[in-house]
Formats: structure tokens, C-alpha cells, sequence
């Protein structure tokens, strides 16, 4: 049974920095793409930072390059979101996802499912002014 399940989101105040975990179990971490995908009520869901089974096969949303990161532990089976410089229209539920095997990192982010497809419950990011 695969199980996708993230954390690390806070309240925290335009500026700051937080970082998000997730950890994937279940599947073969080291063949699926992995996600960070973030909805605010009433919207659609956006693709924020992707990776690719080869990871160098990253993707940012434009808004959030030059101030977050996306990486993976292989070894561990986890990923990460350091998000830095944080602004109040980064406010959202953020979801960690698996996708593949042997999707792309950019393909992901943009279509939300390329593959076999796996997400987490999600976490709130919440940037105050």
C-alpha cells in the first residue's frame, strides 16, 4: 500500500522561511516523479516544484523560483520544500505527490497526473503581512 504523507506547515510572517517534508512509502521512491502542488479554496490547484525520476529533471512555478527548493533523500525515500522569503499569496494547502513510474518533473507539475498517482493529506502554509 503506498502512502504519501507530508509535513512542516506553520503560520509564519511574510519573510520568513519554512520547510516542508514528506515521505513516501510503498512504491519504488527512486523511478516516481515527486511533487509539491498547493490549493487555495475556490482555485485550482497549482503545480509548485516537481522533480523527475532522474532528478535533474526539476520544475518551478514561476512565482516561487529563486526562493524555493525542492530536493529528495533517495536513500531515505523523502522529499523537501525549503521555502524561503515567503509571501501572503504562498498562503495555501500544500500537497506532496508521487507520480509514475518514469515521469518527468515538468510534465508532472503542469498535469497533476501523468502515472500512477499518489498524494498526501496535506499541510497548511499560512503568510501573514
Amino acid at each position: 500500500q503506498v502512502q504519501v504523507m507530508e509535513s512542516g506547515g506553520d503560520s509564519v510572517q511574510a519573510g520568513g522561511s519554512l520547510r516542508l517534508s514528506c515521505t513516501a512509502s510503498g512504491l519504488n521512491f527512486e523511478k516516481y516523479a515527486m511533487g509539491w502542488f498547493r490549493q487555495v479554496p475556490g482555485k485550482q490547484r497549482e503545480g509548485v516544484a516537481c522533480t523527475g525520476w532522474n532528478v535533474e529533471d526539476i520544475y518551478y512555478l514561476e512565482s516561487v523560483k529563486d526562493r524555493f527548493t525542492i530536493s529528495r533523500d533517495k536513500a531515505n525515500n523523502m522529499l523537501y520544500l525549503q521555502m524561503n522569503n515567503l509571501k501572503p499569496d504562498d498562503t495555501a494547502m500544500y500537497y506532496c505527490a508521487a507520480d509514475g513510474p518514469y515521469s518527468g518533473g515538468a510534465y508532472f507539475c503542469h498535469l497533476g497526473q501523468t502515472g500512477n498517482n499518489y498524494w498526501g493529506q496535506g499541510t497548511q502554509v499560512t503568510v501573514s503581512s
